[in-house]
């Protein structure tokens, strides 16, 4: 699978996720957002330490400089709703901005850089790079909870 085809799965499989969320109720809601949490924590880590520096040319930095600042905002939520129960009152708000802002970062991603990096990378390098992608994810979930490293990450947006 590609880099960008890797994306776009983990895409889709979040926004499955927020769907299921929005129905749940109590500790099911707390699971699906664990859920979310480590996913958008691993798809974050990869595209910060191996999609956006291997993807940066004049054509890109804007749009990577927007993408690592969108990514500071979905972590400092994240780290907020890793404290509350999902019983508090801003739990279902909090949810739903995220949501909103993961839903607006992958309109960005997909409408606007994937089409710019797939005219700089070529189909080789885009598989070569999904690959290390790929298992820099696998490593991230295999060490369990990737959730627990996002409050340690909300001070400032990751270089590029």
């Amino acid at each position: 699978m590609d880099a960008i085809e890797l994306l776009e799965t983990q895409h889709e499989e979040v926004k499955q996720l927020f769907k299921k969320c929005e129905k749940a109720r109590g500790e099911s809601k707390r699971q699906l957002f664990e859920q979310i949490a480590d996913a958008l924590a691993v798809h974050a880590s990869i595209e910060e330490k191996h999609f956006y520096p291997a993807t940066k040319s004049a054509r890109t930095e804007d749009l990577l400089q927007e993408a690592v600042e969108e990514h500071l905002s979905v972590k400092r939520i994240i780290a907020d709703l890793l404290d509350m129960d999902p019983a508090e009152a801003q739990f279902d708000a909090k949810i739903t901005v995220l949501q909103e802002q993961v839903e607006h970062h992958v309109k960005e991603e997909e409408g606007d850089l994937f089409p710019q990096v797939k005219k700089l990378l070529s189909k080789d390098q885009l598989e070569d790079l999904g690959l290390v992608m790929e298992d820099a994810a696998e490593e991230l979930e295999s060490g369990g909870a990737p959730r627990a490293a996002v409050p340690g990450e909300t001070g400032e947006a990751a270089p590029i």
